[in-house]
C-alpha cells in the first residue's frame, strides 16, 4: 500500500510540473497584461519599466522557475489587475466554489444511484424507460441552457428561488459559508441541480449498466441458487459489486464539477473561483489564470489519489496482484 502511494504521489508532481509548463506557457500568448493596465496617455517608457519591474522582459524559463519556486511554497504573485495576492483571493473564493460542487456530487450520487438501480432492475418497465429518456435530455442540454431554463421557472416565473449570487453567508473563520443560512440553501438549490445534472444522468447510466452487467454473472446465479431473496441478491451482492467502478467515475467527476463549475458560476453569478478566471481572461491577468489552473490541477490529483486508494481498499483483487508482484520481486 504504501509502495502504491508513492509511485501516485511521484506521477502527482509530474502531473503538477506539467500542467505548471502548460499553462505559464499558453498564457504567454494570450495578450500583454501592460496594456490592460495602463491607460492610453502612457508612454512607452513608462510602460518598459512597467514591464522591467513585473519581470516580462526575462527569459522564459527564468519567468518559469521563479514561478515553480514560488508556486511550491503556496505564493501565486500578485494579480495585475486587482493588485492583490492571487493566493488570498483563491482562499476567498474557493468556499463558494467547493461548497457548490459539493452539494452538485452529493445531489448527483443521492439521485443518480438510486434511479440506475431502478432502471436495472427493472429494465423493461416503463418508468425504467422514461428515466432513461430523461437521462438524454440532461446530456444534451448545455449547462448555461439548463440554468437560463431553471433561473427562468423558478426565478422570475415563481419567485421561488434568487437567481443570483450565493445569499446569507456565515463566517466562521477563514470559511464564509452558505450552509447555515436558509438564504445560504435556498440560493444553492438552482446552481447546484445545473451543475450536477450531466453528472446525474451519467452515474444513472453507469450504474444500470454494470447493473444489468453484473446480474448475469455466475455468482449472481449461484446467490439465487442458494435461495437468497432478490433483495438480498440485488442489495447485498450485485449493487456492492456494481459500486466499483462507480467509485472511480465519481471521483473523476468530482474534479470535473470543480473545473467546469465556470460555466454555472457565471450564469448564476456565483462568487467562486471561476468566475473570478474568467475575468482574469478577460483582464490578461496572467498569474490569476495560471493559478487558477495550478489549483484545479492539484484538486484532480488528489482526487484521483483518495479515487484509486479507496479502489484499492474495496476491489480485493488489486491487493492481490500487489501482493503477487511483489512476492515475485
Amino acid at each position: 500500500m504504501v509502495a502504491f502511494i508513492l509511485r501516485r504521489l511521484i506521477q502527482s508532481l509530474f502531473v503538477m510540473f506539467f500542467v505548471a509548463l502548460v499553462s505559464f506557457s499558453m498564457f504567454r500568448f494570450v495578450g500583454d497584461p501592460v496594456n490592460q493596465m495602463v491607460g492610453i496617455e502612457t508612454s512607452i517608457a513608462e510602460r518598459e519599466a512597467l514591464r522591467e519591474r513585473l519581470g516580462l522582459n526575462d527569459p522564459f524559463l527564468v519567468q518559469f522557475g521563479r514561478y515553480i519556486s514560488k508556486a511550491a511554497t503556496g505564493e501565486f504573485g500578485v494579480s495585475y489587475q486587482h493588485k492583490r495576492p492571487v493566493a488570498e483571493m483563491l482562499v476567498e473564493r474557493m468556499p463558494a466554489t467547493l461548497e457548490l460542487a459539493f452539494v452538485s456530487a452529493v445531489f448527483s450520487l443521492l439521485v443518480g444511484v438510486p434511479m440506475g438501480v431502478y432502471a436495472g432492475l427493472n429494465r423493461d418497465g416503463f418508468l425504467s424507460k422514461v428515466l432513461l429518456s430523461v437521462s438524454l435530455v440532461g446530456i444534451s442540454l448545455p449547462t448555461f441552457l439548463i440554468g437560463i431554463l431553471l433561473i427562468f421557472f423558478f426565478s422570475v416565473q415563481l419567485n421561488w428561488l434568487p437567481s443570483f449570487g450565493r445569499g446569507g453567508l456565515v463566517d466562521i473563520g477563514l470559511w464564509k459559508t452558505g450552509f447555515l443560512t436558509i438564504d445560504g440553501w435556498k440560493s444553492l438549490i438552482m446552481p447546484s441541480i445545473t451543475l450536477g445534472l450531466f453528472q446525474l444522468t451519467l452515474i444513472m447510466r453507469l450504474v444500470r449498466s454494470e447493473m444489468l452487467e453484473v446480474l448475469r454473472t455466475d455468482y449472481i446465479k449461484f446467490a439465487r441458487a442458494r435461495g437468497l431473496t432478490n433483495r438480498a441478491v440485488h442489495f447485498g451482492h450485485a449493487l456492492k459489486n456494481t459500486l466499483v467502478p462507480v467509485i472511480t467515475i465519481t471521483g473523476l467527476q468530482l474534479g470535473s464539477i470543480i473545473a467546469f463549475a465556470i460555466i454555472t458560476e457565471t450564469v448564476f453569478q456565483w462568487p467562486g473561483m471561476g468566475q473570478m478566471f474568467l475575468q482574469a481572461v478577460t483582464n490578461v491577468d496572467i498569474p490569476i489564470m495560471a493559478a487558477y489552473l495550478m489549483l484545479i490541477a492539484f484538486f484532480f490529483v488528489v482526487i484521483n489519489l483518495i479515487v484509486d486508494m479507496l479502489y484499492y481498499v474495496v476491489d480485493p483483487r488489486l491487493r492481490v496482484d500487489t501482493g503477487k508482484a511483489s512476492g515475485h520481486g
